[in-house]
């Protein structure tokens, strides 16, 4: 047999990643599954709601999730007129890393800077990391609303601490990031649609 011709992997790689990003999953704090598209929606109007009331939308995530989390803030606020923040500047980083622990990276900013009706928007490709856990405790503390985005192992706990909970059912690093940035943007999209922005998808 022949070798597949050079690109044809990353070509069913693409493929592959449409199907894992349509096919993810939404459930609520009690775990009681939706439709997708309903939990988009509520994702939608949970940050439009808390955005209008005079609070923000903050996003938390290690590495390629913490990339997300910045590009998301920055879209967000940039582009869908909410107001949307990240902790990844590095000084702070280094900083709380330093004095208290990096399991404590994210918990303490949002012991100083989040508040009641805040939206906490948590991305984690595993679900288990420490930091994001602790993260997510301290925004339930402050009484934010909570959305998790997680993959991997569909039993990973940070599937069941949001109010709105995204899991994705891949173990490839890159499909359940690149979906869990798809699926943020196509909420971020559909607020577009609906002030009419110049950025808004047409098909």
């Amino acid at each position: 047999m022949s070798p597949k011709k050079k690109g044809a992997f990353a070509l069913d790689w693409i493929r592959d990643l449409r199907s894992v990003a349509v096919s993810a999953r939404a459930s609520d704090k009690a775990g009681k599954k939706m439709e997708l598209a309903d939990g988009l929606g509520r994702a939608l109007d949970v940050m439009v709601s808390a955005c209008k009331a005079g609070r923000k939308i903050i996003f938390i995530g290690n590495g390629g999730s913490a990339a997300i989390a910045s590009h998301m803030a920055i879209d967000y606020w940039k582009n869908g007129g909410l107001s949307a923040i990240a902790f990844n500047d590095s000084s702070l980083l280094t900083c709380v890393s330093n004095d208290y622990s990096f399991e404590r990276v994210f918990a303490e900013p949002l012991r100083q800077f989040a508040g009641a009706g805040d939206c906490l928007v948590a991305v984690s490709s595993g679900g288990r990391s420490k930091n994001i856990l602790n993260g997510v405790a301290v925004g339930r503390q402050k009484r934010c609303h909570v959305i998790t985005l997680s993959g991997f192992d569909s039993a990973n706990p940070l599937r069941t601490l949001g109010d709105l909970n995204f899991y994705v059912n891949s173990h490839n690093y890159g499909m359940v990031e690149i979906a869990h940035l798809s699926l943020l943007h196509s909420v971020l999209d559909e607020r577009l649609a609906s002030i009419n922005h110049p950025l808004a998808k047409k098909s």
